[in-house]
């Protein structure tokens, strides 16, 4: 580990522990002995580094191998002894579930929105763990078709997910995908809209939804590699015809790049999409004439990013080409490659350019400026340009569906800490908008019972990370509260700030609750995301760390009331900061952690290994290996007191595999000091996401709570 960056750290979480509040309040915990995982000598040898992996075995579920049975043993005693230290909050978990649970509407149905002369929307049923997908022709007076019914499909089934709802240009065929094992593998089937009849023919292993061409009969999908779960090739598929004969339009020999197939808004072209983290590349078709080749609309090069968005007369280029926060090129339809490119909305240092809504006279621009989404409208007739005005100190706007081309109103989202999830009409002629619908909050929410404000931490060189904060009126900044700190950090993912029921269950019973902006996610512009990756990494740690301490030293909390959590990538978060500070948490909860980063991005064999070069390193190259193992958490764990931790996984997960967080916590409990516990909870039936039913997550996040306030006291 650098020894300069570990210093600073040390010192930082030396000074917070010198002058912190003690935690009045010592958890009880049963006397029940911890499993403990064997050892099996493995050894890794590369770069002339060797590093023994007593865990490595813990992989063999994965890789079908000998000790699959003992894998599938040692998690199970792991639950088991979750659930006994667990055991005296069985009853608040079932009272936060209840209680959770009782502020969602039962009976709902999402703000319908036109499509090809039909009106499309999904309702829940009082009671229903998922939903109906239908539509309505012509006027929301006319009668419901249900066209799926989830709720019947997804009966016998402990993991259900339907995705990639398309309907046929004819509006007579409805091709959608399902998962029922929570590995992101989808089946696409085809029904008949006309019948009701579901079709035999069916497509495996895609990414679930597919793309129609023009003539109703023809569609093109994403197949996935079955070991890798890379998405590799796109092909097409005619109706009537075996799955086997299906043509590939498109394959994929760049193994870090992603790709997928869509359509534009205005039913011209089908188009491929590959990129990477640093490059991208555009195919195109003309959706009359499916049977044709895709062409490049501009050949990929290092470096350069751009996804395409087609009007009626030009092409509009979102690319990062001499901008590091994107502009908007144009070109004419015909000629598409790179010197037919002009500037439409140039490049801006101040101004990240995240994404285009496309109308036949409009266009709406989404933003980030000073780490905040904002929304701009421009006239694609006459060339203004304004700004909707939200009013809050912390929030979060975002497209929502807008189908339609030839229409005046553009349909957002909006939500904050305190406001829930809105959906709004905005007339970008007259600039009027209308609330269309706002999430119900069933209980009684007063929004104006809480406080949201947004602060900045200083990181250790000097940047300014943002620091969004809720909590109940009544608090007091005297370092007494309990605080929980999330964030994210990685693949240029932005954490806005938005609204949660459930979350209201922490609030009310006097946690703050605050989100860290830091580097690796885009909030602040690309140069965000750029300085929290590859060689960069560490200042995403580092930054959460400052985080922390900013909020002991400003009072809000106290390291004996401070908590942490983040997931997946967030977890790898996790990971690191508790090597870097141990004592400056109380608890922490980490969701499906990516800590064993050096093993996995070794293994090709692991899905979307490859595609993540770009965003951690290629641990092949000497350099990179080097840097990675320095902050790897399952690489740095050492015989230090850590904090309580929780930590979660799913057995089928195929984003972060079981066996990271299995290893982990094994290793963990090996080699830690003290008596502070270490708790792995992995459930048998899901993946990455968790529980595929509405209320069923609840459960989820019941024990994260009940897990914090057992290290708080609170019993109800």
């Amino acid at each position: 580990m650098n020894k300069k960056w570990n210093y600073m750290i040390i010192i930082g979480a030396m000074a917070i522990a010198c002058s912190d509040m003690k935690n009045t309040h010592t958890s009880v915990w049963p006397q029940a002995d911890a499993p403990i995982a064997q050892k099996k000598e493995h050894t890794r040898i590369i770069h002339g580094d060797t590093v023994a992996d007593d865990y490595y075995w813990m992989n063999d579920y994965f890789k079908k191998g000998a000790d699959s049975s003992n894998v599938i043993q040692y998690l199970e005693e792991e639950n088991k002894y979750t659930a006994i230290m667990m055991k005296d909050t069985e009853a608040l978990q079932e009272k936060l579930f209840l209680e959770m649970k009782g502020r969602i509407k039962e009976k709902d149905e999402s703000v319908p929105y036109l499509k090809n002369g039909y009106y499309y929307y999904s309702r829940t049923e009082e009671g229903k763990q998922y939903y109906k997908y239908c539509r309505k022709k012509g006027s929301l007076d006319g009668p419901e078709e249900v066209l799926l019914d989830i709720d019947a499909m997804a009966e016998g089934y402990s993991y259900y997910a339907a995705t990639g709802f398309s309907v046929s240009p004819d509006n007579k065929l409805l091709a959608f995908g399902v998962d029922t094992v929570s590995r992101r593998e989808y089946t696409i089937h085809i029904k008949n809209l006309e019948t009701g009849e579901l079709s035999t023919e069916k497509i495996d292993r895609t990414e679930g939804e597919a793309v129609w061409a023009n003539d109703s009969k023809t569609f093109f999908y994403t197949a996935k590699n079955p070991v890798t779960l890379l998405s590799e090739k796109i092909k097409r598929h005619t109706l009537g015809a075996s799955d086997k004969s299906d043509a590939v339009v498109y394959d994929e020999k760049d193994n870090t790049n992603y790709i997928g197939v869509e359509k534009s808004k205005n039913g011209r072209y089908i188009m491929i999409y590959s990129g990477g983290t640093l490059s991208s590349e555009v195919f195109i078709l003309n959706a009359d004439t499916p049977n044709a080749p895709f062409k490049s609309f501009q050949p990929r090069r290092k470096d350069v990013l751009y996804s395409v968005t087609a009007l009626a007369d030009r092409f509009l280029i979102l690319t990062n080409d001499h901008a590091k926060n994107f502009k908007v090129a144009q070109c004419p339809l015909e000629k598409t490659t790179k010197e037919n490119w002009t500037d439409f909305i140039p490049h801006r240092s101040d101004v990240l350019v995240s994404g285009l809504d496309e109308f036949k006279d409009f266009l709406a621009v989404a933003e980030r400026k000073n780490g905040l989404t904002q929304m701009a409208i421009r006239s694609l007739t006459d060339g203004t340009q304004h700004y909707l005005d939200f009013g809050e100190a912390a929030y979060a706007v975002y497209p929502s569906v807008n189908e339609e081309y030839d229409t005046q109103v553009v349909r957002y989202g909006y939500t904050s800490l305190v406001t829930p999830s809105s959906t709004f009409d905005y007339n970008m002629k007259t600039k009027e908008k209308q609330l269309k619908k706002q999430q119900q909050v069933l209980g009684g929410y007063d929004a104006d019972n809480y406080i949201t404000e947004r602060q900045f931490a200083t990181a250790t060189d000097g940047t300014r990370i943002p620091i969004s904060l809720v909590y109940k009126k009544g608090f007091e900044k005297n370092g007494k509260a309990s605080l929980l700190l999330y964030a994210y950090g990685s693949y240029g993912s932005s954490m806005d700030p938005s609204f949660s029921s459930a979350r209201l269950s922490l609030l009310d019973r006097g946690f703050v609750y605050a989100i860290a902006h830091i580097r690796g996610g885009e909030e602040m512009g690309r140069q965000w995301y750029e300085d929290g990756k590859m060689m960069k990494k560490k200042n995403t740690f580092t930054d959460f760390v400052d985080c922390g301490q900013f909020l002991v030293k400003e009072h809000y909390t106290s390291s004996a009331h401070l908590y942490a959590q983040g997931g997946s990538a967030g977890g790898l978060l996790m990971g690191a900061v508790i090597n870097l500070a141990p004592s400056l948490w109380n608890g922490v909860i980490a969701q499906v952690p990516f800590v064993d980063v050096v093993n996995t991005m070794l293994d090709e064999t692991i899905p979307l290994t490859t595609n993540e070069y770009d965003e951690w390193g290629n641990p092949n190259e000497p350099a990179a290996y080097s840097y990675m193992k320095s902050y790897s958490p399952y690489e740095n764990i050492e015989p230090k007191e850590y904090p309580n931790l929780l930590v979660t996984t799913g057995l089928h997960d195929s984003q972060v595999q079981y066996f990271e967080p299995a290893k982990w916590v094994a290793k963990l409990r090996a080699t830690k000091k003290g008596s502070n516990v270490v708790l792995l909870k992995t459930d048998m039936d899901y993946g990455h996401g968790g529980a595929s039913g509405r209320f069923d997550y609840l459960k989820d996040v019941a024990l994260n709570y009940a897990f914090l306030f057992k290290l708080e006291g609170i019993t109800k």
